[in-house]
């Protein structure tokens, strides 16, 4: 485990040093970041607008027993952009896009693609991760913002037509206006990219560790799918010890 650690963090590092060549890579991150937005804006658009339905369905009635069913504009709003969006949307995009590069490259690697970039003296880090670890580092943050809307909208759908709630949207969004500011989006963007980064790194280093034929391209992909789950959810928490700590 802290071997695997190691080498992502050493494929990490190589990437940030190859940054500065990134322009001349412009037209495959155009491609990935198109790729990444076509294959994942519908599904994120769907499941944020029923995360945002549920969490005003099953929080809606307990605050109207209660008589506070005019906070629930604001807690709809800080859930879903400090903790569900961000996570929820990794998560989505590990299993859609980090399977797919794992698989790509794991392909590359065990046909001996890779190989022969190495042979006519190109870098897999320059030509495969760094594209694609900037793609998914701008895609992410970009996919969380819609997602925060359309989670947003779910919930007020939800507590505007559910009879057990009734809560208008005039109140639904004046109450989340006055309870979720910028720094609270902000927050969930900051977490969001750095899922972003985890996801690109840690299914590149797998598919890069490829070997063993089509087997071994579907055990780097469930690798890559798992431990990029595993690593977003103890990253969550101390991501967000540590926002906390700093008020944001």
């Amino acid at each position: 485990m802290f071997q695997n650690l190691g080498e992502m963090l050493e494929l990490l590092w190589r990437t940030l040093v190859a940054l500065p060549h990134s322009w001349r890579h412009r037209r495959k991150i155009f491609e990935q970041l198109f790729e990444i937005g076509n294959a994942s804006l519908l599904m994120a658009c769907i499941l944020s607008l029923f995360i945002g339905g549920v969490i005003a369905l099953q929080s809606g009635p307990v605050l109207r027993q209660r008589g506070l069913v005019s906070a629930l504009g604001g807690l709809v709003g800080l859930s879903i952009c400090k903790e569900l969006a961000p996570v929820m949307m990794a998560i989505l995009i590990s299993g859609r896009i980090g399977s797919a590069m794992a698989a790509e490259i794991g392909s590359m690697a065990v046909y001996q693609e890779i190989d022969a970039l190495k042979t006519m003296n190109i870098s897999p880090t320059y030509y495969l991760v760094l594209p694609r670890l900037i793609a998914i580092s701008i895609a992410l943050p970009t996919l969380v913002i819609f997602a925060v809307l359309v989670g947003w909208l779910g919930g007020a759908l939800v507590s505007a037509f559910n009879e057990k709630i009734s809560l208008g949207f005039p109140q639904f969004f004046n109450n989340l206006e006055s309870v979720v500011d910028l720094s609270d989006v902000f927050n969930g963007l900051i977490k969001s990219f750095i899922f972003a980064v985890v996801i690109g790194v840690v299914s590149c280093h797998q598919g890069l560790q490829t070997i063993g034929g089509p087997r071994g391209i579907g055990r780097s992909v469930t690798k890559a799918v798992v431990n990029s789950i595993v690593l977003i959810l103890i990253l969550d928490y101390f991501l967000t010890r540590f926002l906390l700590f700093m008020n944001l």
